[in-house]
């Protein structure tokens, strides 16, 4: 087992890479009662299409997602019953390209852990449990559906994008679940929650070799095959379409803008290029910025206004918006402002005081267990490790971030989303 020291954040870490291929990462934190374990596999919402067995499989949308469900399904019951005895907190989530369960307690974690890996690599379906998942998954699209943050957001991506499934809602569509048979949740089981594409987090005062070896006494010895997934062809930077337009049970108009940006592949490259996105957010459209300040002191715009930089498999793109009273406006101000700050530059000032935040905000994210996990999670999907940020950060200078937006906050890369009231 590997341990690796990083002085600069304060952090000890054990790794190990089991015969069978699952990374095994436990972050000690001595001085905690809790103990925390995230066990992920890198399938989630847009990872539709894949080979098995030498033959392409085109599966429905939402399944990766449905598949989550129906994982806390077991033989003897449900799985949630048994954690609960045990007095441990339990969930799990999917995103587009990852699916998440995890679990926290303050005692019996090794029987806690036992039940989590267990759970997670044995699945269990029947067709009359496939069924019932179908009406209960149904609802919850109908309830999302009807949330105008959803809309607006599923809008613009389909606007960004032609081809990539990062169109493609997560949850999918009752229409799509409703092709969902137990076959193809085996199917997407077997080729994807196999050991060589899952890492297993642990974070807290737990002993690293019990924890390997209580995933080596459960998990499988040997891993399935690597598997082919196909995202479409890199897409051109220009959107797919301008604008989407819809009208809700809104107080007043809600508009997201999104702008294209070359995709990375993975690696250290590709953090750095989150830290340069972070910040050209924060520079841009941020509460101390030069913009949002002078909106919001004209009544322009109010405390929603926000965005994020977001990078996933064939996809990269940033995004902007809120409530506000002119959405035109206030995406024709957004453009403008990374024009001038593209040619004229960012004040050295401003510029060391966003500096400082995003850092900060970097290290304050390790006093948590669940965003330790997925950061860790995330960089060992993505070919990084996480706690190599803060040498990645000083590589980062105000040119970088100046250039990210004079390159890619462009209109010709824009689309916008709104919903106007009713």
């Amino acid at each position: 087992m590997k341990t690796l020291e990083y002085p600069r954040l304060g952090e000890k870490v054990f790794r190990e890479t089991l015969s069978s291929g699952l990374e095994v990462v436990v972050v000690s934190k001595p001085s905690h009662a809790k103990h925390y374990a995230f066990f992920a596999v890198r399938y989630g919402g847009m990872d539709m299409r894949f080979q098995l067995g030498g033959r392409w499989q085109d599966t429905p949308a939402g399944i990766a997602h449905y598949l989550e469900h129906k994982m806390f399904d077991t033989e003897e019951g449900n799985v949630l019953q048994e954690l609960a005895k045990n007095g441990a907190a339990d969930n799990a989530f999917t995103s587009s390209s990852m699916t998440a369960y995890y679990i926290q307690c303050t005692e019996k974690f090794y029987e806690n852990l036992r039940i989590l890996l267990s759970f997670v690599s044995v699945p269990y379906f029947t067709q009359e449990s496939v069924d019932k998942e179908q009406g209960i998954i149904a609802q919850e699209i109908r309830m999302i559906e009807d949330e105008p943050d959803w809309q607006v957001y599923a809008n613009l991506m389909k606007c960004l994008y032609r081809d990539s499934p990062v169109r493609v809602p997560v949850v999918g569509s009752i229409e799509s679940i409703r092709r969902i048979t137990p076959q193809v949740l085996y199917d997407c089981h077997r080729a994807f929650y196999t050991p060589s594409n899952m890492v297993l987090v642990c974070v807290g005062a737990m002993d690293p070799e019990k924890v390997v070896r209580k995933a080596e006494e459960i998990l499988p010895k040997e891993s399935g095959p690597a598997i082919l997934r196909d995202y479409g062809a890199e897409e051109a930077l220009l959107p797919a379409k301008r604008e989407a337009r819809l009208s809700m049970e809104v107080s007043m108009p809600m508009f997201l803008a999104g702008y294209k940006c070359p995709p990375l592949a993975g690696g250290e490259e590709l953090l750095r290029q989150s830290i340069v996105g972070d910040m050209a957010c924060d520079v841009l459209f941020g509460e101390s910025s030069p913009l949002y300040t002078r909106l919001y002191g004209e009544g322009v715009i109010n405390g929603s206004l926000g965005g994020n930089f977001d990078q996933l498999p064939g996809a990269s793109y940033l995004y902007v918006g809120g409530d506000v009273k002119d959405p035109d406006r206030v995406f024709a101000e957004i453009s403008a402002q990374a024009r001038k700050l593209g040619t004229e530059g960012i004040s050295e000032s401003f510029y060391q005081q966003i500096r400082r935040a995003t850092y900060g905000q970097m290290v304050r994210s390790l006093n948590s267990f669940s965003n330790i996990a997925e950061s860790v999670t995330d960089g060992y999907f993505r070919s990084y490790d996480y706690y190599h940020f803060p040498e990645i950060f000083e590589s980062v200078t105000k040119a970088d971030v100046e250039e990210f937006l004079r390159e890619n906050i462009t209109e010709d890369r824009a689309a916008v989303s709104r919903i106007d009231p009713l």
